[in-house]
């Protein structure tokens, strides 16, 4: 080992005079003396001619090989913490073969050397413990030491053995050091060394006692937690996303704004329990005759004995999966009080979807879904569940933007396109549609509208007017082919029955003069209904003066005239959008007015003579909804651009104490709106489902019989479904008008026998209905010797014919 290499890490001086020591014929110092400053000769002493002459025995014998071992020892005890000695390297100390510091120097060599072979480092307990160790082989085995003690090969003598002996013996020293050292390091590791014993074998490690104090490893958790943490992770994204709070806030909004529709959900229905009763039933039929005979899906029980009798009205069929659940008047009581509820919630939750998918911001969106939800005209229509649900239609436009890449704040984005939202954008249409041709035929009108403006103007665009290439995509071609194709087959699977029921009725159709009877004036788009909390009372007045204020008091809110309005000098719309919505809000109100413009020379009746199933609308006066969605999108784009002004203007300042406050005042117009969306509507209770509707069977009739009372008979009908002749709906067929007309003298052979003619078996007469009516003196008239008989089943009276 040379010089260079013993001393790496140790603090040493330099050996560059040591090294040139011998060339001048200067002795190197011993291990015991300092070497001079600088490196400089130093004197020379008795004692170095004697090293030199044992050196040059050592030498002619070939004996060098234990010079490496002293040089180490004194370089390793160095730097293991002893005091630097000035040790020349091999070349520069001569070897003696009776020198003991052979012998003795070896075991301080190793402790070093196991240390850095055991990986014990330099720790300062082992290097002083292998320093001190050096220090004390030093002192005993060198010659010429500070102390001047005298070199014991003078006293051993004349030393008799070989070489080959003093190598052995430094081996055996050698080895003992490894030992020594081994276990000298080991001592001062942080944790015990792998040493080897006397024997030779391995020794176990120790524990460290520090160990116990230690932090716990981090557990590595098993694939089920992993999954779990996952599904947790994504749990609680998915309940803080923005459409996951527009949905809960929907439904939160539609429980406060129709109640107490839900405080009493299987005894009593909002409005009235006429219409409703209708449509409780047409959703219980709907569902019951799917899951049992779907063929007959258009012949119902009520009506008995017509034809196509589900399609004498508009028919709810996109509700059947609910009518799926439960039976009897009760569970339909529940099913239309839920439904009307949800169907709030999806016209809040479409219209917003919508607002944001145009580019207007959440507060904005806010207001215009719950302005088309909950528009005070519509409080008038509370007992018209096929006008309540009208949320597929923003909601299915939505979708349907979203797909092509489009806003109106943003324009067109190819590379926002997504076929799958236009594949849901029409299956939503289609199921919209499903609900009823009263809200879905102007709906499809409009849609396939849009689609025709929309190809075109691509088209020119592309290829005409300063063509750009604007991508449209095969899939999205084909998504839309398959998706139009789809709603078109619903819409004419669905038309065949009210085809078909308006050829054999004729007097289902519409004529101008119906029209003419719903045509609102123009002071009904400033009228509330009396259901309105806020306006109907004050507004009581200006009702009287409507023709059918059901149908005509067509106010949308003031709160979103104002911001309308205001939307159109002040919006995230540009302006040619604001025109554009605005010519939509003044168009749709002239339609809604019906004949009342100009007898509807231009605007209303063409549609009426021209598009096909537009003759089965009465009431335009409906066309309101397009105003109202119209109207919210301009109050969107006014609301949104003042939430961002308010951000702007709470970002400037600091600090910025009005911030709060303004960002508050931005909410101000949601909750106006609300305001104006209370409600007043009563809650009537409904009818309870006489004994005899759940043990008598059909064909039946139920008399008395007119609209108002058939209505809840189709709704006890729903324990058994049995065939009744009774049915109210949007027109009455003429074979019930004769049916009503020849009972009036019933129980008579006239009356029995046109019964029995017609197919009913069973007549059931109830009591509290008969005051004022021929029944009241006839209904304990002997029946002898018409051939029938009478019995009382709870408060109705059973004729078996």
């Amino acid at each position: 080992m040379t010089t260079e290499q013993s001393a790496a890490g140790s603090s040493r001086p330099d050996n560059a005079a040591a090294r040139s020591a011998p060339a001048s014929g200067e002795a190197a110092p011993d291990d015991g003396e300092a070497a001079p400053a600088g490196g400089g000769p130093r004197p020379s002493t008795p004692g170095d001619s004697a090293d030199r002459k044992a050196s040059d025995r050592a030498r002619t014998t070939g004996g060098t090989g234990t010079t490496a071992g002293t040089t180490d020892t004194g370089e390793r005890a160095g730097t293991g913490g002893g005091k630097p000695t000035g040790d020349p390297p091999d070349a520069a100390r001569p070897a003696t073969k009776a020198d003991p510091v052979e012998k003795v120097s070896a075991p301080a060599a190793t402790p070093g050397t196991a240390a850095r072979n055991g990986k014990a480092g330099t720790k300062a307990d082992a290097a002083d413990k292998a320093g001190a160790a050096g220090s004390k082989a030093g002192t005993a085995g060198t010659a010429g030491t500070g102390s001047g003690a005298a070199d014991p090969a003078d006293k051993a003598g004349p030393v008799k053995t070989s070489a080959g002996k003093a190598e052995a013996e430094a081996d055996k020293a050698d080895k003992a050091g490894t030992r020594s050292g081994t276990e000298g390091a080991g001592k001062g590791n942080e944790k015990t060394a792998a040493g080897k014993g006397e024997d030779g074998s391995t020794k176990e490690e120790k524990p460290d006692r520090w160990e116990a104090f230690a932090s716990a490893p981090e557990p590595v958790p098993s694939l089920l937690g992993r999954a779990a943490r996952a599904t947790t992770r994504t749990v609680g994204r998915l309940l803080v996303h923005e459409w996951t709070l527009a949905t809960l806030a929907s439904l939160a909004l539609a429980v406060l704004l129709t109640w107490p529709t839900l405080r009493y959900p299987l005894h009593t229905l909002p409005q009235d329990y006429w219409d409703p009763s209708l449509q409780a039933w047409q959703m219980a039929w709907s569902g019951h005759i799917l899951l049992t005979n779907p063929a007959q899906l258009w012949q119902s029980n009520a009506f008995f004995p017509e034809n196509w009798s589900f399609a004498f009205s508009d028919t709810l069929l996109g509700y059947a999966p609910a009518g799926m659940i439960g039976t009897g008047p009760e569970a339909a009581v529940l099913r239309y009080n839920i439904m009307f509820v949800l169907a709030h919630a999806l016209a809040t939750l479409g219209a917003y979807a919508l607002a944001r998918q145009l580019g207007a911001g959440r507060i904005g969106s806010a207001v215009a879904g719950a302005s088309f939800a909950y528009a005070p005209w519509l409080l008038a229509q509370a007992g018209h569940l096929h006008v309540i649900s009208n949320g597929g239609i923003p909601l299915a436009l939505a979708m349907l933007a979203r797909g092509h890449g489009w806003s109106l704040r943003h324009g067109y984005r190819p590379e926002r396109r997504h076929d799958g939202w236009v594949y849901t954008g029409w299956l939503v249409a289609a199921w919209q549609l499903s609900l009823g041709f009263g809200i879905g035929l102007p709906f499809a009108y409009f849609l396939g509208g849009t689609v025709l403006v929309a190809a075109v103007t691509w088209f020119l665009r592309r290829w005409v007017i300063r063509p750009v290439k604007r991508p449209f995509g095969r899939r999205l071609l084909i998504a839309d082919l398959v998706g139009g194709l789809l709603f078109a087959g619903v819409g004419v699977l669905l038309a065949i029955p009210f085809f078909t029921v308006a050829k054999a009725h004729p007097n289902a159709e519409r004529s101008i003069g119906d029209i003419a009877v719903y045509s609102p004036p123009a002071s009904g788009f400033f009228t509330a209904p009396a259901e309105s909390r806020i306006w109907g009372a004050l507004h009581e007045g200006a009702r009287a003066s409507l023709p059918w204020h059901p149908e005509m008091t067509l106010l949308p809110g003031f709160v979103l005239y104002a911001l309308a309005a205001g939307g159109l000098f002040f919006s995230v719309w540009k302006l040619r959008h604001r025109l554009l919505l605005l010519a939509g809000v003044v168009v749709t109100m002239v339609f809604a007015m019906g004949t009342r413009f100009f007898d509807g020379a231009f605007t209303y009746v063409p549609l009426f003579e021209h598009l096909p199933g537009w003759n089965g609308l009465r009431t335009p006066g409906r066309l309101m909804l397009w105003t109202t969605l119209l109207l919210g999108l301009l109050a969107a784009g006014a609301v949104s651009a003042f939430a961002a002004r308010v951000r702007e203007i709470s970002a400037e300042r600091i600090p910025s104490w009005p911030g709060p406050w303004l960002r508050l005042a931005t909410l101000l117009p949601l909750v106006l709106v609300i305001g104006e969306g209370l409600n007043s509507t009563p809650h009537p209770i409904v009818p309870s489902q006489p004994a005899a509707m759940r043990t008598v069977n059909g064909p039946m009739l139920v008399l008395p019989s007119n609209q108002s009372l058939d209505q809840p008979v189709m709704l006890w009908s729903t324990t058994k479904f049995q065939d009744v002749v009774n049915g109210g709906s949007g027109f009455t067929p003429s074979q019930l008008d004769d049916v009503r007309r020849v009972t009036l003298s019933f129980p008579d052979q006239t009356s029995v026998d046109y019964l029995r003619v017609l197919g009913v078996r069973n007549v059931l007469l109830m009591r509290d209905q008969i005051a004022g009516t021929p029944w009241e003196i006839t209904i304990d008239a002997p029946v002898d010797g018409l051939g029938i008989t009478r019995e009382e089943i709870g408060g109705m009276v059973v004729y078996r014919l």
